[in-house]
């Protein structure tokens, strides 16, 4: 697996895994212009350095003067909705067999019809009243008690996603939202960062996998995060009101997100060639070995530019310890005399002859470009 890295100045520990580098945090395929120079030093390059300054081979279909391609435009109109219930009801019906009853698979798909509604609170109540369905107390409990086949119902849809927009060079996102949560009720809720907020709220935090290619995108697997205050005793009632199950532990995000990379490359469903995370990931060991178990796919993941590095492959060994009753493992270096560089202190030492620009997103005041040098570092 080839791994790419992007710099940010970010207070995160430095991880020596392989490394590779550039200044961008998430990676679009069909969003990436090329403009590639030749570098004469000894580094390892993951571009071709053959082709000539400008060559024609460097940029992608999507991507060319004449052709730029920019994210469209959502202008839905009414006549862009005709038959959308229908539709609905189509794309309903690909999960009938992940339901043993017809009740709660009626209401599935009343609450579905809920959530694309106009409603301003999209709460069981309001949707139960707006899509007539049997009773309030019926949905609740089709959504709160009903069993369904869940690992069926993702494949299915993980199947719909691949047929619509799966291609080879199709991108894997991996990102954490926040939830904020006025009561203390729902399961995961505390006091904890909140990215829709960008600061310390009452909230749920999820961990979300979404799939990208230049056919669109969608969101395709997730993971509740749960605080470590979850798992104490004075949580225990909580943990049973929410029916958290009992074999239940702390996972860190990172590790959430490694779980869904793994479920995903090795499901083997949606066709997927990159990798995108930010910094909070790409600065776990967990992470990135996830990424490195998924051959084939190369990962652009921003690291911290404090991150240490090696230029060449260093070996290491496993040492256990027990620190207040837990085991730990950690991987050392073998050869401590071994000289580290900072991720930033090796982008200055490179040339500028080296870099190249790469047009990263369209943004709402225009195109964001990023400087990106290539290369292989551990």
């Amino acid at each position: 697996m080839t791994s790419f890295f992007g710099m940010k100045p970010k207070d995160c520990l430095p991880s020596p895994q392989r490394l590779a580098f550039d200044s961008i945090a998430t990676a679009y395929p069909y969003s990436a212009t090329y403009e590639l120079t030749p570098f004469p030093g000894p580094l390892t390059l993951l571009v071709n350095l053959q082709q000539p300054k400008g060559a024609s081979g460097m940029l992608p279909v999507c991507r060319t003067p004449d052709d730029v391609h920019a994210i469209p435009p959502f202008e839905v109109t009414c006549e862009d909705v005709e038959g959308f219930l229908d539709e609905l009801g189509e794309f309903h019906a690909l999960f009938r067999d992940c339901f043993v009853r017809r009740e709660p698979r009626e209401h599935f798909f009343r609450y579905m019809v809920g959530q694309f509604s106009s409603l301003e609170r999209k709460s069981i109540e309001p949707i139960a009243i707006q899509t007539e369905a049997s009773s309030i107390r019926a949905m609740q409990r089709s959504l709160s008690d009903t069993q369904w086949n869940d690992a069926r119902m993702l494949q299915t849809y993980h199947q719909q996603v691949a047929k619509e927009m799966g291609a080879p060079d199709g991108v894997i996102i991996v990102d954490e939202s926040g939830f904020v949560k006025k009561g203390q009720d729902s399961v995961g809720v505390a006091r904890q960062y909140c990215g829709t907020l960008g600061k310390v709220d009452n909230c749920q935090v999820g961990v979300f996998a979404a799939y990208a290619s230049r056919q669109g995108y969608a969101l395709v697997d997730k993971r509740l995060f749960l605080p470590e205050p979850w798992f104490s005793d004075a949580y225990a009632n909580r943990r049973a009101q929410c029916d958290v199950p009992k074999e239940a532990v702390l996972h860190t995000k990172p590790q959430l997100a490694a779980a869904l990379v793994q479920c995903l490359y090795e499901g083997g469903t949606l066709p997927f060639r990159y990798i995108a995370a930010d910094c909070l990931y790409g600065n776990s060991p967990e992470f990135w070995a996830a990424c490195e178990a998924c051959v084939g796919t190369v990962a652009f993941v921003a690291v911290p530019e404090e991150t240490r590095c090696w230029l060449a492959p260093v070996a290491t060994t496993t040492k256990s310890s027990t620190s207040k009753g837990k085991h730990r493992t950690q991987r050392v270096v073998t050869t401590p005399e071994t000289p580290l560089q900072s991720v930033a202190k090796l982008a200055q030492q490179i040339g500028p002859r080296a870099w190249y620009r790469r047009t990263v997103s369209e943004g709402t005041k225009g195109p964001i470009v990023s400087p990106v040098k290539v290369m292989i570092s551990h």
